[in-house]
């Protein structure tokens, strides 16, 4: 079954440990799909989280972010590594999940390239598309957190919420 819309408008900190183990489904352009389970995420939670592309305000790149839960946000980093966020919580508070690690594959530049995902993405209903959307499975019971990666620029408590959740092989 396809998470309805009313799961994604919940606050992500709600979402993040019960998103783990959720399959998330790519369909190639050749009518394949890839099912692969959520094994990893990392939480960005409204304009006060200082490592939160919303926290300076609404951009054309994150303007996304500003909407309901549920849609797809995409971004470049690098100029070559897309980055697959899902959007949540209620329109104009800004939170979304970056999704790290799918199935075995870690990394997420790795997971996008795997899903081939690029900004055609951004913007996408998780609940309405075609091509990408997550279906329910049983909860996941066993889950690691700790800080972030890569967010330097963040100043305390920022830098070391434990929002990155991973998924512990007991699970």
């Amino acid at each position: 079954m396809i998470l309805p819309h009313d799961f994604y408008t919940q606050d992500v900190l709600v979402i993040a440990p019960q998103i783990m183990g959720k399959i998330l489904v790519r369909v190639l352009e050749d009518g394949t799909s890839i099912r692969l389970p959520v094994t990893e995420v990392e939480i960005y939670r409204g304009m006060e989280d200082q490592a939160c592309h919303a926290s300076r305000g609404m951009t054309t790149r994150n303007r996304v972010m500003f909407g309901k839960g549920g849609y797809v946000y995409m971004y470049l980093v690098y100029g070559m590594y897309w980055m697959f966020n899902i959007v949540t919580g209620p329109a104009g508070h800004p939170e979304a999940l970056l999704i790290r690690g799918a199935g075995k594959v870690h990394g997420p530049g790795k997971v996008t390239r795997h899903l081939r995902m690029d900004g055609s993405f951004y913007g996408e209903s998780l609940t309405d598309s075609h091509r990408i959307w997550l279906e329910d499975a049983p909860p996941v019971t066993g889950y690691s957190t700790a800080p972030r990666v890569g967010i330097h620029y963040a100043e305390e408590p920022w830098l070391s919420m434990p929002w990155r959740l991973t998924v512990t092989s007991d699970s």
